[in-house]
């Protein structure tokens, strides 16, 4: 028995050299695109950089190799997308539509009322949203941000959150920028008589009130491009 532990680690050692090997004997990209497409959400690079054995330098230079690629591909229908400094595998916009809807990826409900605020409020602060739906807030901003969905960026001491193009295409807006997809909220939410509060406690799964907040001023020349991203490391 005393010899187990390091018969275990020697095993997994040499089962270690074995998949190295293996790795090698395949393309990057055709790695990385396999990786992003079976995770069926977005990594970062230092995932990708982790699990494949290689440097964030060589994953960044093979992904943007496989996008170049990809895009050129005749009649593709994924696309390879980069978002807040992560990578996802997606079906491409002009053909999302025609997706039967019993096939669509879905916003699981429990993040549907911190999506609404966030896009009706955006650039909106962290602490707002805190203040509106409680401590889950911190969560929920963690997984929309994971999902490809919305961006967090540093601006100061706090944290903006912004929707992503493909957060626009989970909703059906027909824009991208952050500013329009909000003037779209609003419009929508103004049409069934609802306030930010309101739309997202009827799409909410009713855990947890709603608390209105008052708007966290951000001025117009705030530059999200400038601002910087928040990994993963700084949850």
């Amino acid at each position: 028995m005393i010899f187990q532990p390091y018969l275990q680690r020697s095993v997994s050692g040499h089962a270690k050299q074995i998949e190295v090997m293996i790795l090698s004997d395949v393309d990057l990209r055709t790695l990385l695109e396999a990786t992003l497409f079976g995770a069926g959400r977005s990594l970062s690079v230092e995932e990708l950089a982790e699990s494949l054995q290689q440097t964030p330098g060589e994953i960044v230079a093979h992904l943007e190799s496989l996008q170049h690629t990809m895009k050129r591909r005749p009649g593709g229908a994924l696309q390879l997308t980069s978002v807040s400094g992560r990578w996802v595998m997606e079906v491409k916009p002009k053909l999302a539509n025609h997706i039967p809807s019993s096939f669509r990826t879905e916003i699981p409900q429990r993040l549907l009322a911190a999506a609404a605020l966030i896009a009706y409020h955006q650039p909106m602060a962290q602490s707002q949203l805190v203040e509106m739906i409680g401590q889950r807030a911190y969560d929920h901003v963690r997984d929309l941000a994971h999902l490809g969905l919305i961006d967090r960026r540093r601006d100061g001491l706090s944290r903006r959150l912004t929707t992503t193009r493909r957060f626009a295409e989970m909703f059906g807006c027909p824009f991208a920028e952050s500013k329009k997809v909000r003037k779209w909220f609003r419009e929508h939410a103004a049409k069934m008589g609802m306030d930010g509060a309101e739309l997202a406690a009827s799409l909410g799964d009713g855990d947890g009130e709603i608390q209105d907040a008052p708007e966290v001023p951000v001025g117009e020349d705030w530059d999200e491009s400038s601002a910087e991203v928040i990994g993963d490391e700084e949850e």
